[in-house]
């Protein structure tokens, strides 16, 4: 039974590696850096947040919120330009913005 426990918890650990790995990826890749700072700790100007530990949760809604406009508030209109192309498609999936979320969530 202790082996079985193990076995699912080093199982856990390395998806939530993985998960980070993706995450991190990710941050990058999107451009999230630029105006956040390499680990959300650092954003380009006072007005952008900090993003590094915030709640995923609402890490994840407000990603979504930009994206369909629900929230056009503050420097939002610069963060739609990374999450919707030209053409109205979306740049950033629901799928990217939940990895990028939980990354997010797991920096000190």
């Amino acid at each position: 039974m202790k082996t079985k426990l193990f076995l699912v918890a080093a199982l856990a650990t390395v998806a939530s590696s993985a998960a980070m790995a993706d995450g991190a990826a990710l941050y990058a890749e999107k451009t999230c850096i630029a105006c956040h700072g390499k680990e959300g700790k650092k954003p380009l100007t006072p007005t952008y947040p900090k993003l590094a530990g915030q709640n995923a949760a609402y890490l994840e809604q407000q990603m979504l919120d930009i994206r369909t406009g629900a929230r056009a508030n503050g420097s939002s209109a610069a963060m739609k330009g990374v999450m919707v192309n030209p053409e109205g498609g979306q740049m950033v999936s629901d799928k990217e913005i939940k990895e990028i979320a939980q990354y997010l969530s797991k920096l000190k």
